[in-house]
């Protein structure tokens, strides 16, 4: 089993054969990076597995949970500041990352459609190489299969009306509970709706999120966190934010999947308004005026919740709402407070899937692939020239040839050796060769000295003609590799038909 290092600048993937046992992967006490030393079995049950994120505040991973009958996957959040951050700028990142944890506790739990959270806990630990002691804070939460509504959009292309009809009403469902609850999204866009492969959206990244007292009209500070373009202009000011802020963010959401432009290229900012409608555009007037009203600059212009937007769009439907996949199995999970005006019946609760194993093809680093071939080669020719030089009879000298390109073979699909440690052996190999003359001194190298000291005097030394001669073997096991992995990529490409 492979397990992915999360201390920052490291990444190394660890290979530990003995945890393909579920028996042993389920009692082994920890593992340690081979490289680093950090822990990999985080709060003793979550194994990084992959890398799925990494941005200013922090990194997230796809995890595998050992302690559950399934080995279910979640996603393991590491809170990492840029280096170059304030000690205020850092204290307010973590407060961020630590409200992110309480606000997904608190409303997560309780809502389909809003991922749980299973763990918060923080490492403390010296790092061997600084001789600093070091803390990092995870967040651990559920993996949602599937694709964010930016992905969405840039694979298929704009949104039909009655797909973003969909969005936006499940959304507003969604909305309607959070801030029921008493908090305020603050970041709404795209990238934060996540369709699950049943067809279920959800609501992603509360770090920005924000709490007011109880009362949905109750204003609360901001503290200048937005994302540019979707957030209105109270938000950007560092104003006071209200639900009608995350309202207006959801409007401009559904702007960009129905027309596939930015807020840049949609908002005349000499007019102050939005200028989205356009002949080409189909768009029910009902729906445009929705919009329009939730886009206002002012937020008391606006609608001022979840339901009231809920109760206009029941109101004025004029086309069918889509309907999304069945999930297999009901939700365990509370519902969310249902908006006082009827509503479409809640989809059905998301079933967590694993996700799908990446194809050989997918898993192939072509230039991983290539250098070890470049070693093997290099490795080779001079070993083969060392037992040729040393043991007596050449089917010993094959023997041990053979074991030992097998042993380096081996060592590099176990990843114990990578592009260091492959130049320090190299490295080690030629010192030997230059102060043992006896590893150089044979028939096949006298040979091929003997034509490349007439082009060259460089050659009259026969360690460089060893040198060569590993280079050419290095270079020509490279052309076979590539030659057979563009024969495999095509023979690939034919068989999956595209």
């Amino acid at each position: 089993m492979e397990i992915l290092c999360t201390r920052p600048g490291c990444g190394r993937l660890n290979h530990f054969p003995d945890l393909d046992n579920r028996n042993t992967l389920q009692t082994a006490q920890q593992k340690f990076c081979t490289s680093c030393g950090m822990p990999l079995i985080l709060a003793g049950r979550y194994l990084p597995v992959k890398l799925l994120g990494q941005g200013g505040f922090g990194a997230a991973f796809l995890a595998l949970d050992r302690f559950t009958p399934t080995m279910r996957f979640c996603v393991v959040k590491q809170f990492q500041p840029a280096g170059d951050m304030t000690q205020e700028q850092r204290d307010l990142a973590l407060s961020l990352f630590e409200r992110e944890a309480a606000v997904l506790e608190k409303l997560g739990n309780r809502h389909d459609q809003i991922p749980d959270l299973y763990a918060f806990f923080p490492l403390v630990l010296d790092n061997p190489r600084s001789g600093k002691t070091e803390q990092f804070f995870y967040l651990v939460q559920e993996f949602i299969d599937g694709k964010n509504l930016e992905e969405e959009l840039a694979q298929r292309g704009t949104f039909s009306e009655a797909e973003v009809r969909h969005v936006l009403t499940e959304m507003l469902k969604v909305l309607a509970f959070v801030h029921g609850k008493g908090s305020i999204h603050r970041d709404i866009k795209p990238s934060n709706i996540m369709r699950a492969k049943d067809g279920q959206l959800f609501l992603l990244d509360f770090g920005a999120v924000k709490q007011i007292a109880s009362g949905a009209a109750t204003p609360a500070a901001s503290t200048g966190i937005y994302s540019m373009g979707f957030a209105p202009p109270e938000q950007m000011t560092g104003g006071q934010v209200y639900p009608a802020t995350d309202l207006y963010a959801l409007a401009v959401t559904c702007l960009y999947l129905l027309t596939g432009q930015t807020a840049q290229t949609l908002f005349d900012a000499y007019h102050n308004c939005w200028q989205w409608r356009n002949p080409q555009l189909k768009v029910s007037d009902d729906l445009a005026q929705v919009l329009d009203r939730l886009l206002l600059p002012t937020p008391r212009d606006r609608y001022q919740s979840a339901e009231e937007v809920l109760a206009a769009l029941q109101g004025s439907i004029s086309t069918p709402q889509p309907i999304p996949p069945a999930a297999p199995a009901p939700s365990t999970k509370l519902q969310a407070t249902p908006a006082p005006a009827p509503a479409p019946a809640p989809t059905p609760a998301p079933v967590k899937t694993r996700p799908p194993q990446p194809s050989l093809l997918a898993r192939i680093s072509t230039s991983k692939v290539l250098l070890g071939a470049a070693f093997t080669g290099f490795e080779g020719l001079l070993i083969w020239l060392a037992a040729t030089s040393l043991l007596p009879g050449p089917g010993l000298s094959m023997g041990v040839v053979g074991m030992a390109l097998g042993g380096l073979i081996f060592s590099q699909s176990r990843r114990w050796i990578e592009a260091l440690e492959m130049a320090i052996i190299a490295a080690l190999t030629l010192i030997a060769f230059w102060f043992l003359p006896v590893l150089h001194r044979l028939p096949v190298v006298a040979l091929i000295q003997a034509p490349l000291a007439t082009v060259n005097p460089f050659f009259q030394n026969p360690f460089f003609v060893v040198l060569a001669m590993a280079l050419f073997m290095a270079f020509g096991l490279i052309a076979i590799t590539a030659l057979f992995l563009l024969i495999y990529k095509l023979l690939t490409y034919l068989l999956q038909g595209r």
